[in-house]
């Protein structure tokens, strides 16, 4: 059973719910890549006239990338807006597409050998990945694809909005496992043979993180698939759905290497750092499509230096 936001929904949840399924409704009378361009039409509009976490999309790029211009800066940041329209909106209408329609939204699949041979082991397969390019649709398509894969998630704030994204996931072949359930399912998925994904990019107050370099300043970083790895012999693949200037997708797997030198904690941090280094790796190649509208840096340890700390403080 998924677990329900036990958060009892306000006159504005219900509202901006409401508004979500009209929008939903509508949209799903497009096509993919109108659909889409709708989006970063809405998207754009929370760089200017409004404004939403500009600030914090601007400076987080500006520490990031130091080697690019204020133009450049300004540039990127305005795109991301754009992707994260776009990328709410294809997620928001997937379920109305088959296993065969969501395969051809990608125009080239990498390393895909590598998920199958990771499966045949028998030990189930941990997914990493970030709020990089479509997440979402790279779940979906392992789904369509026919492999049994559980998402990790954190319930939203608006009940309904959790709700309703849930059941998006389940209809496109995924099951949701909320981090308040994951050390007592993620085990029972591994051991059944099931791929399991995480988002790697996100510290949360109470989530088991270490930290470890992420474009050069520290970064609160979920430490679950390196102990479920190294406790249940589970290998690793980072995955990466970037959109091509066809508008179409390109997905792409790497192994990350799990293998326990015997010292535990060392182990974890080990391979903590490399799936957060291949995530920087791939953010670098298309720092617009990544979600920067997230504060990363913002959970630091006491005495951490302010060069390798939150550039917003």
């Amino acid at each position: 059973m998924t677990a329900v936001s036990t958060i009892q929904p306000t006159f504005t949840h219900r509202a901006e719910y409401a508004a979500l399924r009209g929008a939903v409704a509508a949209m799903e009378r497009l096509s993919f890549r109108s659909a889409g361009a709708l989006g970063e039409r809405i998207g754009r509009l929370g760089y200017w006239p409004l404004g939403i976490r500009r600030a914090v999309v601007e400076r987080q790029l500006s520490a990031a990338l130091p080697e690019r211009s204020p133009e450049d800066i300004e540039r990127i940041a305005r795109e991301t807006y754009a992707q994260l329209g776009r990328t709410s909106v294809e997620t928001a209408i997937l379920p109305a597409y088959n296993a065969a329609e969501i395969v051809s939204l990608f125009e080239d699949v990498q390393g895909w050998s590598i998920v199958e041979e990771r499966l045949a082991r028998g030990k189930g397969l941990i997914l990493v990945t970030g709020h990089l390019g479509n997440w979402e649709l790279g779940g979906a398509y392992l789904a369509a694809r026919g492999v049994p894969i559980d998402v990790v998630a954190r319930h939203m704030a608006n009940p309904l909005f959790d709700r309703y994204l849930t059941r998006t996931r389940q209809q496109i072949g995924m099951e949701v496992v909320h981090d308040e359930e994951a050390v007592r399912r993620v085990p029972r998925s591994l051991r059944s043979g099931r791929a399991v994904a995480f988002l790697v990019d996100q510290g949360a107050v109470g989530l088991a993180s270490t930290w470890v370099p992420f474009f050069g300043r520290y970064a609160k970083t979920p430490r679950g698939p390196a102990v479920f790895a190294l406790r249940l012999d589970a290998p690793i693949v980072f995955g990466a759905a970037v959109r091509r200037p066809s508008g179409r997708y390109q997905l792409t797997f790497e192994p990350i290497d799990v293998a326990p030198s015997g010292h535990r904690e060392a182990d974890v941090d080990r391979i903590v750092a490399d799936y957060t280094t291949t995530l920087e790796r791939w953010v670098r190649r298309t720092p617009e499509q990544y979600f920067w509208h997230h504060r990363r840096w913002k959970h630091q340890r006491p005495g951490t230096p302010p060069e390798l700390g939150d550039p917003l403080r």
